[in-house]
């Protein structure tokens, strides 16, 4: 029974790398839930620590606060202004509701229309947008390095028993 909650939860772990990668999976969730599975089903004595829980959830939440804040901050390095920040962050915020396309779109979306309504010209307003793209960009990587980070902590914890 321990190999199939073992499959389980390294199955959960390799989901969540894929997410932290593809907007359409949760992601880190999906690692912290893998970890979560192996310490209520195999119990405290086979499996990690509260510790190692609490650390792990904290690295799920800052996943997703550079999530969300990853694009802002790329178009800000090229030049938004605060309409395109708020914008970005809205897009983000409303694409989520739109599955795959709206995640990918929303904060595109959002900065280039922000910026347009503070008044700034096609061309700039576009240059803002590609630093979103690059933000958005960096922010996966990020995540992908937390997910990486999240599956070594578990590994680590739960074979050093």
């Amino acid at each position: 029974m321990n190999a199939l909650w073992w499959s389980l939860s390294l199955l959960l772990m390799v989901a969540g790398l894929l997410g932290t990668l593809l907007p359409v999976l949760p992601g880190t969730a999906l690692i912290l839930a893998g970890a979560l599975l192996h310490r209520f089903t195999l119990g405290p004595e086979a499996s990690i620590g509260g510790w190692s829980i609490a650390t792990l959830a904290l690295l799920t939440l800052l996943s997703y606060a550079i999530d969300l804040l990853a694009s802002s901050m790329g178009a800000k390095c090229f030049g938004a202004t605060r309409w395109g920040v708020i914008g970005g962050i809205v897009g983000t915020i409303v694409g989520l509701f739109f599955g795959l396309p709206g995640l990918l779109v929303g904060p595109l979306v959002g900065v280039f229309g922000g910026e347009l309504i503070g008044g700034k010209e096609l061309i700039a307003a576009g240059k803002s947008t590609w630093g979103t793209v690059l933000g958005t960009a960096a922010g996966g990587i990020a995540k992908f390095g937390i997910g990486l980070a999240m599956v070594a902590w578990f590994l680590f914890a739960t074979l050093r028993h």
